[in-house]
């Protein structure tokens, strides 16, 4: 039956001249920008959760910090189980601990409860499809357009934080914390069963090929593949410069942005005196940027030197990090924060794919991925802990962004160090999935 509505669905799009593969798409930008949102919305929550609890700003993050670090170990492991249990199997697994998460905690009244719903169960939810289907989808379903894909389902997040977040942080004012949840339980619950009734794992599955092949598409047999192999994998490509190099910048590249502004930036504004709302405003600009300059970022990647692209977008990012301390939290100031940290936020993830397709080719693409990706959580779990503890310590939010800033000058300099080989720089292979 399920099988009979997509297949109906895609000859009624071929009909008119459309791709089934732009479903895919669809729902996939659909489940990252709920599963962002379940995520980004806990920035609005600290402080709520601060007072009715009596839990420190120091507690919230270091659970925060546990569901980053899951978020990001499980996408080695999710290709795997993309693999062998089917896109829509394990995306609409990864909704239901989204959501069940985000219920339970509604509920909650011990410490425990809040590591173990929103740090355990969210990450665990979100970190089975993360960015690794982003690459999974991009390589199965299109032969051409991979970047631009890339970009458009990277940019999902932004756009999740730019639909609940003032929502959310409204919400939190005028009805509490836990009325601020429903909006994500209701969107992860409706793009379940979306997911449910139209996701299939490859062209072959309705009759068809890649977007842009010129050859029918056949049945695909699983890989065969176990869950030593993500294992192996890093052991490969351990010993790789460019991998260590790519995996450090991305480190810091979570450790300045989901970890730092994602998690800290609503209570960074709250101690200059800028209430909830116009904060989370502010976040919501810097994702309409960051939707713009991902997108595009994805475009530029099919064309230009993407180790330069990532210079440019670390550093720029490195300096609105410097400077966001003088920006006096005005309506100018920290516009102009918004503009320049907005549009390099997520665009560094689809040169980074690049990169890694480039390098270690289109088999173990997603894997390698994957475990970059890890370090990129991991980067935001330091982050959103280490940013707590100095707030705590220090009552400032100022060395957690000097620091990152920095590092972000320092990632930018990574990058370039990257040497290619010069068959792969000649023609990069777009990114994929294993």
């Amino acid at each position: 039956m399920l099988c009979m509505i997509a297949q109906t669905l895609s000859q009624r799009l071929q009909r008119r001249g459309i791709h089934y593969a732009w479903v895919i798409v669809a729902l996939t930008f659909l489940t990252g920008l709920t599963s962002s949102a379940a995520l980004g919305l806990s920035g609005a929550l600290l402080q709520p959760l601060s007072k009715e609890f009596g839990w420190g700003v120091d507690q919230i993050s270091s659970a925060l910090a546990v569901r980053f670090a899951l978020f990001g170990l499980m996408g080695p492991f999710s290709a795997i189980l993309m693999e062998r249990f089917g896109l829509r199997k394990v995306v609409v697994t990864a909704l239901g601990l989204v959501t069940a998460g985000s219920l339970l905690a509604l509920s909650m009244k011990q410490f425990w409860q809040l590591v173990l719903l929103w740090g355990v169960m969210l990450g665990v939810g979100s970190g089975m499809t993360a960015l690794v289907l982003s690459a999974v989808v991009s390589n199965r379903w299109f032969e051409t357009r991979r970047g631009l894909v890339v970009g458009l389902l990277t940019a999902s997040s932004a756009t999740g934080q730019l639909i609940f977040l003032p929502v959310g942080a409204w919400l939190v004012e005028h009805f509490g914390w836990r009325m601020a949840v429903v909006p994500v339980l209701v969107a992860c619950g409706l793009v379940a069963v979306a997911v449910l009734l139209l996701m299939r794992n490859r062209p072959a599955d309705v009759g068809l090929a890649p977007f842009g092949a010129t050859q029918p598409a056949a049945a695909v047999a699983p890989m065969a593949i176990g869950f030593a192999t993500p294992f192996r994998i890093f052991r490969e490509a351990s010993g790789s410069v460019v991998f260590w190099l790519l995996a450090g910048s991305f480190f810091i590249c979570g450790l300045s942005t989901n970890g730092l502004i994602q998690t800290h930036f609503i209570s960074l504004c709250g101690d200059a005196g800028l209430g909830p709302v116009p904060a989370a405003s502010v976040l919501a600009m810097m994702g309409a940027f960051d939707l713009v300059g991902t997108i595009l970022s994805g475009w530029l990647s099919d064309r230009y030197d993407n180790r330069k692209l990532l210079f440019w977008y670390y550093s720029l990012r490195g300096l609105s990090l410097l400077w966001l301390p003088y920006a006096d939290f005005t309506l100018y100031g920290l516009s102009v924060f918004a503009m320049f940290y907005g549009l390099d936020w997520i665009a560094t993830v689809p040169p980074t794919v690049r990169l890694v397709a480039t390098t270690f080719g289109k088999e173990k693409a997603g894997m390698v991925f994957g475990w970059i990706f890890a370090a990129h959580q991991l980067g935001a779990a330091v982050a959103a802990f280490g940013a707590g503890q100095v707030r705590t310590l220090l009552l400032t939010y100022n060395p957690a962004l000097f620091t990152a800033g920095a590092a972000c000058l320092v990632a930018g300099l990574m990058v370039l160090a990257i040497r290619l080989r010069p068959a792969a720089a000649a023609a990069p292979v777009a990114a994929s999935a294993a």
